[in-house]
């Protein structure tokens, strides 16, 4: 029970009403634990935020040393915004080293360099098909259940379906029930639907659905006529309780007196507050849909490599018998734990068969226990 809700817990939970604690020496103790709550308990760092800044930025925040020794402002990250200092988040992401690995373990077989960076235009059909098939246990962003059955459906054929597919798998597009009428549009089984026909500048890209953050923007600008940077400010605000009130206070009055009907602009309420901040902007999807392609291209092309990278960096939410058990039904061989050849990392290896020299995956010394 939080410190303020305390007074209410013992009139209203009967087992509270029977332990006698609305004795008047405990008043005093529960109106001191009411100021008390919310107020900050302790100092902490952000795990990934940075300020970004010349060398005078110890003239515009006070710092002190975090308990791991790292130079930290003494503003909150609401603080920092407001003075107009730039702050990125700045997150590590353990497919890349998998990647990475895997990239390693090409070349030292004789496989030569791979540069995943020069993949453009990312048109690899037999990687989409994968994809389509929903064979992506292991593949960034897209090995959970709920994505694996979403690719199933959507069926990608480009990398701009990589990008709608990450942004259409987040809170918001699926709150406002975005997914189905997107499906269904995408797989020719409807029209696509749109509120309205000026809309659909904003929308076509998508079937009629809001999934990007820009589109928010646009739909704000098109139904109330401020302009996109303006947009981007009421955005911002629909992510909170108190900005929705703030927002919906000039939208309703400034998109009837563009002439749109009372019904419309309901409509359109409801799905943008729906939406509210729980979606992507498209730069941020286009970034993780890049690793995501990458993953893929990697697993198609040189499985025993990426699932290789995948068992030693742990990336995913599978555990290694999985993994395991992925290798196997792709046909790559697992090697067992050898005093000789086993490493500290997972290894490939030739191995002879019957159709010809395969790689396999030899097992790492760090996981006897």
């Amino acid at each position: 029970i939080r410190a303020r809700d305390v007074r209410h817990a013992l009139r209203e939970l009967p087992e509270l009403r029977r332990a006698n604690l609305n004795d008047a020496q405990l008043q005093v103790l529960f109106t001191l634990v009411e100021g008390l709550d919310g107020l900050p308990r302790h100092v902490s760092l952000h795990p990934c935020g940075v300020i970004l800044s010349d060398a005078t930025l110890g003239d515009r925040t006070p710092t002190e040393r975090s308990l791991g020794g790292y130079p930290m402002s003494q503003f909150d990250k609401d603080d920092v915004e407001d003075l107009g200092l730039l702050k990125l988040d700045i997150l590590g992401i353990r497919m890349q080293s998998s990647m990475a690995h895997a990239l390693n373990e090409i070349e030292r077989v004789g496989g030569g360099r791979v540069d995943i960076d020069t993949l453009d235009p990312y048109d690899d059909a037999d990687v989409y098909a994968m994809i389509s098939r929903a064979e992506t246990l292991g593949c960034f962003q897209i090995e959970s259940p709920g994505q694996r059955e979403l690719v199933g459906k959507f069926s990608p054929d480009e990398f701009n379906d990589l990008i709608i597919d990450i942004s259409l798998f987040r809170p918001g597009p699926v709150k406002s029930d975005m997914v189905v009428p997107f499906l269904r549009a995408r797989n020719g089984w409807a029209e696509a639907s749109y509120p309205h026909p000026d809309l659909i500048p904003a929308l076509a890209e998508t079937r009629g659905v809001i999934v990007f953050h820009e589109q928010v923007i646009k739909v704000v600008a098109a139904m109330t006529g401020c302009s996109l940077a303006y947009g981007d400010e009421a955005r911002r605000a629909l992510g909170s309780p108190a900005g929705q009130q703030e927002v919906k206070r000039w939208f309703f009055p400034a998109a009837r007196e563009r002439g749109y009907p009372e019904p419309l602009i309901v409509q359109v309420w409801g799905i943008l507050v729906s939406f509210a901040s729980f979606g992507f902007c498209k730069a941020h999807a286009a970034a993780f849909a890049l690793p995501t392609y990458q993953s893929a291209w990697l697993k198609h092309h040189h499985p025993a490599a990426f699932l290789a990278g995948l068992l030693t960096h742990d990336p995913g939410m599978y555990p290694k018998r999985l993994i395991l058990a992925e290798a196997r039904r792709l046909g790559v061989p697992v090697l067992g734990l050898d005093v000789n050849t086993s490493r500290a990392d997972y290894r490939i290896e030739p191995v002879a068969t019957p159709d010809g020299e395969v790689h396999g995956i030899r097992l790492a010394l760090t996981d006897v226990k």
